[in-house]
């Protein structure tokens, strides 16, 4: 395997996962800042031109957060997805509530506001929505902190995926 890696949050997510799992890979750099993921042969690896992607031993490529975080949790002794069908549907579910109510909208709120002279020519940018989705992200960080006060993770007693993208 080998983890085509660069800078942002969400390259990061997988190496801090994989590292949780004790897991090592072997990791290539994609310039983000001079497009390379934006062009071949990058594109042929991952359509989307995002980070990361996982290449596989057979030469397939795995691309999203998720999904390349549950490959690597079944490559693993460990798992920080979970050991029964409970524990995975409930990281799952807590796993795309952190990221739709949260990570999503901190994250294009800085893309539109401190962010925007770097991805204004990169995305569509919403400058005027920055605020709101800022609000969003605070609001639900509030809500989630209530609801796992007294909790050492968001799954109760057991860092999982959740707790890695938050």
């Amino acid at each position: 395997m080998k983890l085509y890696n660069g800078m942002g949050p969400n390259p990061h997510v997988v190496r801090m996962f994989a590292a949780e799992l004790g897991l090592e890979l072997p990791m290539e750099t994609v310039d983000l800042m001079s497009a390379e993921n934006r062009q071949e042969p990058f594109l042929s690896k991952n359509p989307a031109g995002q980070l990361p992607c996982l290449e596989l031993s057979n030469g397939d490529f795995i691309a999203e957060i998720t999904a390349i975080c549950e490959y690597l949790d079944e490559q693993s002794d460990n798992t920080l997805i979970g050991s029964t069908a409970e524990e995975r549907a409930e990281t799952r579910m807590w796993t795309r509530r952190v990221d739709l109510n949260i990570c999503e909208p901190l994250a294009n709120g800085f893309r539109f506001a401190e962010g925007l002279p770097i991805f204004k020519d990169r995305i569509i940018t919403i400058p005027e929505a920055a605020d709101g989705l800022k609000s969003v992200a605070k609001d639900r960080l509030t809500w989630l902190n209530g609801l796992i006060e007294g909790h050492e993770f968001i799954c109760g007693d057991r860092m999982s995926l959740a707790d890695v993208l938050l």
